[in-house]
């Protein structure tokens, strides 16, 4: 997954040129992490660079930067050469991100930033096939290997397809798409965007000043080819380890999925809901927090913001300050939050 999930074309500042995206939450992800100048920091999603140039706008900070996306990579060569040694940009999934650091020989972080989002610039290219506004390969895919979303559509059972949709996409007509889907690929499979988005149209009408009635299929159909929710959780737990005591994860999240997952992990990691006191007998001691909460959370856009971009409203920035204690194991609640049940989904949706 790489990073700018909300960014505005209107920025000048990225290397190589005018830069076509601003991070969104950037000024509050730069307050919440307490830059520090020389500090060490880790941007796992990289994206276009919007918030890796920010945290090396602090004088002598070094970052280390991670994207899946060979594309995201490519074009950011020229803020490594700007950046003069203080970057180190890796090919890789955030969920990595510990073993990218150990082989950089790097560790201790004073700040790690995700930004859960998929980047405009991988919007704008019809080729990769995560938007329906330009009709192009049914692909989604942010690396170059897996099963494709065409693989998704053509081959996986009426009862899978709209599982995904319904738990990914908490699209409420799963299964009538996910009929007409597999009638229609019976005859013609789908391999580009624009007649799936189509289909969608015709078979759930969309009514005025709402979202396209195919995105949140798109949605869905885009965690599920990335494994998104399963990278996150294992992102945030490689995090965790890489953060020196007194260094801060921040994770800006784009929709309710992602956000349930966040809150979660950094609930569970601040003891949060524990009851303070002294145990019952018997009852196991409480787990040592690895994380401290600062009041004031989630952090949203405020309407400057969203005025100039209005992706920003569904931002939400959570963030957390690492201690002494060792890292912890992920909770296998967490990770049932990234799968799909095991069981169909109900037969009305």
């Amino acid at each position: 997954m790489t990073g700018g999930g909300g960014q505005d074309p209107r920025d000048h500042g990225a290397a190589g040129g005018p830069a076509r995206h601003v991070p969104v939450l950037r000024e509050a992800v730069l307050a919440a992490l307490g830059m520090k100048a020389d500090g060490l920091y880790l941007d796992g999603t990289f994206g276009a660079g919007g918030y890796t140039r920010a945290l090396l706008a602090t004088p002598g900070t070094r970052v280390l930067a991670l994207d899946r996306d060979p594309t995201a990579i490519a074009a950011g060569q020229a803020l490594v050469a700007e950046a003069a040694g203080r970057l180190v940009l890796v090919e890789d999934r955030f969920s990595n991100l510990d073993a990218v650091a150990q082989n950089c020989g790097l560790q201790d972080f004073d700040g790690v930033a995700l930004d859960i989002g998929v980047s405009s610039m991988q919007l704008d290219q019809a080729e990769r096939g995560f938007s329906f506004r330009n009709d192009g390969p049914l692909d989604m895919r942010m690396g170059s290997s897996g099963p494709s979303a065409a693989d998704i559509i053509n081959t996986a059972s009426l009862e899978a397809i709209a599982d995904i949709l319904f738990y990914y996409g908490e699209e409420r007509a799963s299964r009538r798409i996910a009929r007409a889907i597999v009638n229609d690929r019976a005859i013609t499979p789908y391999t580009t965007t624009r007649p799936l988005a189509e289909m969608i149209a015709r078979v759930i009408p969309g009514k005025p000043n709402e979202i396209h009635p195919a995105t949140r299929t798109f949605q869905a159909l885009r965690i599920a080819v990335n494994d998104e929710l399963g990278e996150l959780v294992r992102a945030l737990a490689a995090a965790e380890r890489v953060l020196k005591p007194g260094g801060c994860l921040a994770v800006v999240t784009f929709h309710s999925l992602e956000d349930r997952i966040v809150k979660q992990f950094f609930a569970k990691r601040s003891g949060k809901g524990e009851a303070p006191g002294r145990r019952l007998p018997g009852e196991p001691p409480a787990t040592p927090v690895s994380f401290t909460l600062p009041r004031g959370q989630p952090v949203v856009a405020d309407s400057a913001e969203t005025a100039a971009n209005p992706r920003a409203r569904s931002a939400k920035l959570r963030y957390g300050i690492r201690t002494e204690n060792p890292a912890l194991a992920i909770s296998p609640d967490l990770l049932k939050l990234a799968m799909l049940p095991p069981v169909a989904a109900p037969k009305g949706h």
